[in-house]
């Protein structure tokens, strides 16, 4: 319905409140809109999903097309997902700024590694005398966001290692903050985790190998984690491949895996702030919120997993949280409550973004 006036009436979440909502010129209105077509009544109206990690435009060997990166969004508009935190892609996307049927994206620039230390095709490799110069040239391609690899395997070690020194990462932090940008970290161990949250970073994805210690700091500093659940699935096969060459680090992966629930649980019950992210692109397709939300919840709540990709994802990363006056008008309509059965989610009645029923 491109610049159509939107009614609908059902409980707005998070507040749990039965109310009226209209929406004009793609935004929300608490005061009655003249000539407003009533699109449901009696449903359930949640703020537009977040993917907090996803990489749009990227695939398991590097960069892919524009049509391609837009299958991308066009999977995780599918899923709800309204608002994308890009956690480093080597694609150029900011052509889909321009589209009012995608989501809408925060990049963090490309991924910030060494040579030879992670992934091939996706980073920009810089020794750590080059650390701040590629922090600089990264938070230029960001929108307020950098993403460092904090750890990966060593292969001289046959075991997951930090990639940087601790004082140049502590620099390189620092300087992010100087330009207004934070900064977060791709972390599978315990030594760069506990490392650069002592630096001052201020997000952790993955996560796996958080000690009691960086826990407490993290909860006494609000350094986010997004723990990519669905993506840890892949850890028995990446163990798997290893066990020939690296059997240390792939016994060290079957660790994480085996105690993440346990490790994120304690995280939680510390107060350390958690959000949703799929880690699609790569490895994995798009469109994967609903199932990320529901691992979330087998270690915190539904309505903390719901917040966790929803209205508190969104305050986190700067945006309007719940659907008030003025507010985006980026929201699900459901048939069920959330709260009581996650998979709602996954058969969402209408999906409306920038005041438009794209679904």
């Amino acid at each position: 319905m491109p610049g159509g006036r939107l009614h609908l009436q059902g409980v707005v979440l998070p507040g749990g409140v039965a109310r009226d909502l209209w929406v004009v010129d793609g935004v929300v209105r608490t005061e009655p809109v003249a000539g407003a077509e009533t699109l449901a009544r009696g449903v359930w109206l949640l703020p537009g999903l977040v993917d907090a990690h996803c990489h749009v435009g990227l695939e398991l060997h590097g960069a892919v097309p524009p049509e391609i990166a837009e299958q991308h969004a066009l999977a995780d508009r599918s899923a709800g997902a309204l608002l994308l935190r890009d956690a480093g892609s080597p694609a150029d996307t900011r052509w889909m700024d321009g589209r009012e049927d995608l989501p809408r994206l925060i990049r963090a620039g490309r991924h910030i590694a060494r040579p030879k230390r992670y992934l091939r095709n996706y980073a920009d490799e810089v020794e750590p005398g080059d650390l701040l110069t590629a922090v600089e040239r990264q938070v230029a391609r960001g929108d307020g966001w950098v993403k460092i690899v904090g750890d990966w395997i060593d292969r001289e070690l046959g075991d997951l290692a930090p990639l940087w020194p601790e004082d140049v990462a502590a620099r390189a932090i620092a300087r992010a903050h100087e330009l207004g940008v934070r900064v977060t970290a791709h972390v599978f161990g315990e030594q760069a985790a506990a490392e650069l949250v002592a630096a001052g970073i201020d997000g952790i994805e993955h996560g796996t190998g958080l000690t009691d210690p960086v826990i407490a700091l993290m909860a006494e500093r609000q350094v986010a984690l997004v723990p990519t659940m669905v993506q840890l699935e892949n850890f028995g096969s990446i163990a798997a491949s290893a066990d020939a060459k690296f059997p240390r680090y792939a016994d060290h992966l079957r660790r994480l895996y085996a105690g993440r629930l346990e490790v994120f649980g304690r995280a939680f019950d510390a107060g350390v702030p958690i959000y949703a992210g799929t880690d699609a692109g790569g490895y994995l397709p798009h469109g994967l919120i609903g199932r990320e939300i529901e691992e979330l919840a087998r270690f915190s709540s539904a309505k903390y997993a719901l917040g966790a990709a929803s209205w508190s994802a969104r305050s986190w990363l700067g945006r309007p949280g719940e659907l008030v006056d003025g507010a985006p008008a980026d929201l699900l309509v459901l048939d069920g409550d959330p709260r009581a059965d996650l998979r709602v989610l996954r058969q969402p009645r209408h999906i409306v973004l920038r005041g438009r029923v794209v679904q």
